[in-house]
C-alpha cells in the first residue's frame, strides 16, 4: 500500500491538534492532516498466512516510528501521520498502536474521529478527556477508556496536570459494524488481579469482564513476577495475538522480547511464555485477523 492509499485507508479521521489546558486557542501543530476515512477492503486488513515465516511478526522497540513534537513524544508500532512504512500498516483488525508522552500542561485539542474503535490505556500521570457527547472525565493507570467513533464524535485529550508528563497507549482498532452510533465507557480495574495471571480488559461482550467494541476482540493485561510461565488460549479460531511489552522481559513461543517490543502470531490455537525478568508487565491483544 502506497503512502497515498494508506492516507486513504488507514489514518483517517484524526485530525489531530494541540492547545494548552487554559487556553481555547487552537494551535495547528506539525502532524499531518488526515483525510475522512473510507471503508478500508478485507484485503487491505487480512494476513495471508504464507506471507511471513513461522507465522509471527517481530517489531523490536527500537524498529518503531518516533515523533517528538515538543509537547507530544510518540512512538508508533504501525504506521501513523507522519511516520508512513508499508510494512507497519497494521495486525489483522488492529490498525494503531501508539505510545505517547504529552508534556505538563499540553494535550490534542478538539478532533474528529469515525468509524474506528479507540482504546486509552494510561501508564502514568492523569489525562483529561471531553467529547462532543458531553462527557468529562479523568482516567489514570488502572482505568481503560472506549470510544466507538462510529457515525462521528469530537473529543480532546489533555494531560490534567501541570507538574509530570503523562504517558498511555492509544490504540485503534477497525469496526466490525460501520456508522454505529458513537459510545464513551471507562472502567476502573482491580490491578491486583492481574498479578502472576492476565486480567481481561476488553473483549466484543458487553456482559463480559472490561469495556467492550465492536470487533471479535480480546485485551488482557498481566502483570508478573520473573521466571512465571503462563499459557494463553486464542479466543476464537482465526484470531491472532499481539503482545506488547510494558515493561521487562519475556519469552513468548521461543520469541524474547525486552520492554516495548511488540510480537504477532497467528494460526495458533494457545501460546506459551515466560517471564526472564522481575516487574514484568504484559498487554496480549486477541484480535479478528479479517475485517468482515
Amino acid at each position: 500500500m502506497n503512502k497515498q492509499n494508506f492516507i486513504k485507508k488507514g489514518l483517517l479521521g484524526s485530525g489531530i491538534f494541540a492547545s494548552t489546558v487554559s487556553s481555547a486557542d487552537i494551535l495547528k501543530n506539525d502532524i499531518d492532516e488526515i483525510e475522512p476515512l473510507e471503508t478500508p477492503d478485507a484485503e487491505a486488513v487480512n494476513y495471508h498466512s504464507d506471507k511471513l515465516e513461522n507465522h509471527s511478526v517481530l517489531h523490536k522497540a527500537a524498529t518503531r516510528g518516533h515523533a517528538n513534537h515538543g509537547w507530544l513524544d510518540s512512538n508508533h508500532t504501525f504506521s501513523f501521520a507522519n511516520y508512513h512504512n508499508p510494512e507497519r500498516m497494521h495486525f489483522g483488525v488492529l490498525r494503531v498502536l501508539n505510545d505517547d508522552m504529552v508534556a505538563a500542561g499540553r494535550g490534542f485539542g478538539k478532533h474528529p474521529h469515525d468509524n474506528m474503535e479507540i482504546i486509552s490505556i494510561p501508564l502514568e500521570g492523569d489525562l483529561q478527556h471531553e467529547d462532543s457527547m458531553g462527557n468529562k472525565a479523568i482516567i489514570r493507570k488502572g482505568d481503560i477508556q472506549v470510544m466507538s467513533a462510529g457515525t462521528g464524535i469530537i473529543h480532546s485529550e489533555y494531560n490534567k496536570n501541570t507538574d509530570q508528563v503523562v504517558k498511555f497507549l492509544q490504540i485503534w482498532v477497525y469496526p466490525n459494524q460501520r456508522n454505529v452510533s458513537p459510545r464513551y465507557d471507562q472502567i476502573t480495574l482491580d490491578i491486583t488481579q492481574r498479578q502472576n495471571k492476565f486480567q481481561q480488559i476488553l473483549s466484543p461482550n458487553p456482559e463480559d469482564e472490561g469495556v467492550w467494541i465492536h470487533q471479535d476482540a480480546w485485551f488482557s493485561m498481566g502483570h508478573f513476577d520473573q521466571d512465571v510461565q503462563v499459557k494463553y488460549n486464542v479466543k476464537q479460531v482465526g484470531n491472532g495475538v499481539y503482545i506488547f511489552v510494558i515493561k521487562g522481559s519475556v519469552i513468548v513461543e521461543g520469541q524474547s522480547l525486552e520492554t516495548r517490543d511488540g510480537f504477532g502470531i497467528w494460526d495458533v490455537s494457545e501460546i506459551n511464555m515466560k517471564a526472564t525478568s522481575a516487574d514484568t508487565e504484559i498487554l496480549l491483544m486477541d484480535i479478528s485477523m479479517v475485517l468482515d
